[in-house]
């Protein structure tokens, strides 16, 4: 009766629990950050969009010419929590590769890459 109590409150707070809450937390690995935007066939391949980037300094740390701040990565998106990137977010598309997801979650044109340590 026991084991069956404690397998049912189990099973309730896993379905209490909205999905979204039960992605895995996470940090990006360390390291320097390039934003983005794709060219075309008449310029360069990408155009840089320094005002966006940034430093992984350590664990859910980040630093920017403007200043640090904090980020929270769960699951495959990444939302900087404080500091001069306060709100932007990012999805997290391989490997060191991200793009920017703009306030109305669609995903914008601006992808952020790491550069190197």
């Amino acid at each position: 009766m026991k084991r069956a109590f404690i397998a049912a409150a189990a099973l309730a707070a896993t379905i209490a629990v909205p999905v979204s809450a039960q992605q895995r937390l996470g940090t990006l690995p360390h390291g320097r950050y390039v934003c983005a935007l794709p060219g075309d066939a008449t310029s360069k391949s990408v155009k840089e969009v320094s005002e966006h980037n940034f430093t992984i300094t350590g664990a859910s740390s980040y630093e920017a010419a403007e200043g640090r701040g904090t980020y929270l990565r769960k699951g495959d998106t990444v939302v900087f929590t404080r500091g001069p990137r306060k709100d932007m977010r990012l999805k997290l598309l391989g490997s060191g590769l991200m793009q920017w997801i703009k306030e109305d979650g669609t995903l914008g044109r601006i992808r952020c890459s790491r550069a190197g340590r």
